[in-house]
């Protein structure tokens, strides 16, 4: 029995050449038989297929057509940060004390946390921070210690709006002082039969939050384990409910129980109290002096390893964040009153008119696609991986996408076929949508950028029409040879400016 991509390669020989000058307006018949059967019309889908090393497209389906593209929105959100910031970007959290603040070493005054919109300030980078506080002496705070949250101006932002699951963490919103990408971990044991209880460690600990655990052991199947459980915050309780297969095995699961501003506070007081210290006066949100003197600083690892994680595991919060840093350091902008998110916006759509990418239907909303409103091409989109293949920082960007069959969103996917590690692809599903757009590696060894959206009631069954498309890709059908490119007419891109030794624009 014929394998997709074996079919595929039969069926190649039976379609008609394509003329080099111009690209298949039609779908790729393996994958036309698997819309079929999931009973997704072609008007409902776009493609573009094109070699990295070509001109033109070998598919271009609907690809002139707006689509929401889900989470492979990402990929737009990467592309222009990495241009506008540059790879090397980092940024620092400090911690700081009013200049006449202190005797004898101790603070008598308030101490100041100072974010920078860090998107990956970690628990564990946290808490090093805080002991290195408690090594240099420090146990007692004179006053109120302090968090900054001034670096980012951000809209408001209801964790409800999108399906009414608050305390997902892919609903929450950026701040200023990103603590844990603000979300509780909660690592579960099950029992050894049904109905047992299931015991929890939850992780990074929130001080005034209560955990009232009801989950318990169940006897389903270990596939989605999460789907029943459920978590509800009512006045600094936090009730969860639902079941965890025995069979599964240890699990952790993630909840956003604060808003960002009321994470950071308990999670510092937790941490700053379990490591021995105290303060006369509260753990609170403020502004930082002027005259404030910088004690400790903690630098992050750079933005190519931060798309990395945004992208493998496909964070919401982290293109939030990355969204309004290009805003943040856009042109003129007045940091005090300006959305640095729409402020974002409009730097990443002047980036992609620079690249010489289309942005006519773009709807780049909140840059994680974590939206209804959400759209791209498929040109656009397969005209800006084509781009990124170009650019100085594409190891970086080619990096952060999953990689099928291996790791990330994509790690179960195509694990039995050839494709399984020749194709690095950012994915993209909420409901009545799901995309893929990144690279295929052919079995000759050409690379193609590769870009899929489905928007459908029945999208949630397309995986098999992504994956066919993606071994046809794989297959090297059709086979294009195209003589020598020309000179590109895009105009040559100014490199990012050169960073301080900190790794921050000045």
């Amino acid at each position: 029995m014929f394998s997709r991509y074996g079919m595929a390669l039969v069926l190649s020989f039976l379609m008609p050449v394509q003329a080099h000058a111009a690209p298949m307006e039609s779908l790729p018949s393996v994958v036309r038989v698997e819309l079929e059967r999931a009973r997704i019309p072609v008007d409902a889908v776009s493609v573009w297929v094109q070699p990295v090393d070509a001109r033109q497209p070998t598919v271009a389906f609907n690809a002139e057509r707006p689509m929401n593209p889900a989470s492979s929105m990402k990929v737009v959100t990467t592309f222009a940060a990495l241009e506008l910031l540059g790879p090397e970007r980092t940024w620092t959290t400090r911690i700081a004390i009013g200049e006449s603040s202190q005797e004898k070493g101790h603070p008598i005054g308030n101490l100041y946390l100072v974010g920078d919109g860090d998107p990956v300030l970690t628990y564990e980078r946290l808490w090093r921070i805080l002991r290195r506080l408690r090594s240099l002496g420090f146990s007692t705070i004179g006053g109120d210690i302090v968090l900054d949250h001034s670096a980012l101006v951000l809209p408001e932002h209801d964790p409800y709006a999108f399906d009414g699951k608050g305390l997902r963490p892919y609903n929450s919103g950026g701040t200023g002082l990103l603590i844990h990408f603000n979300t509780q971990q909660l690592a579960l044991f099950p029992g050894s039969k049904a109905q047992d209880p299931v015991r929890l460690v939850a992780e990074p600990p929130l001080a005034g939050v209560e955990i009232d655990n009801q989950i318990v052991t169940s006897s389903r199947n270990c596939d989605v384990w999460f789907r029943d459980l459920n978590a509800k915050m009512d006045k600094g309780r936090l009730t969860l409910t639902g079941s965890l297969p025995a069979n599964c095995g240890p699990r952790v699961w993630g909840t956003s129980p604060l808003a960002p501003s009321d994470y950071g506070v308990a999670m510092v007081r937790a941490l700053w109290w379990e490591l021995g210290g105290a303060a006369r006066g509260q753990v609170r949100n403020g502004l930082t002096p002027a005259d404030a003197k910088t004690l400790i600083i903690d630098e992050s690892v750079p933005l190519g390893e931060i798309v990395r994680t945004m992208n493998k595991w496909s964070s919401n919060v982290i293109a939030r964040q990355l969204l309004a840093q290009v805003g943040r350091e856009s042109a003129n902008i007045n940091r005090s009153s300006t959305d640095m998110v729409a402020a974002g916006v409009e730097a990443t759509r002047q980036c992609l008119i620079r690249a010489g990418i289309e942005v006519s239907g773009l709807e780049i909303g909140n840059g994680s696609g974590l939206s209804r409103e959400a759209r791209i091409r498929a040109d656009s989109l397969g005209t800006l991986l084509v781009r990124a293949w170009q650019r100085p920082w594409m190891p970086d960007f080619v990096a952060s996408l999953p990689i099928v069959g291996r790791d990330g969103t994509a790690h179960r996917r195509l694990k039995d076929s050839p494709v399984r590690g020749h194709a690095h692809l950012k994915t993209g599903t909420i409901n009545d949508v799901k995309s893929i757009a990144g690279y295929v590696l052919d079995q000759h060894g050409r690379r193609h950028a590769v870009v899929m959206m489905i928007n459908h009631s029945e999208a949630g069954g397309s995986q098999k029409a992504q994956d066919a498309l993606i071994e046809w890709v794989w297959s090297g059908v059709p086979q294009v040879t195209e003589p020598k490119p020309a000179a590109s007419h895009e105009k040559p891109q100014a490199s990012p400016k050169k960073a301080s030794p900190r790794g921050k624009k000045r």
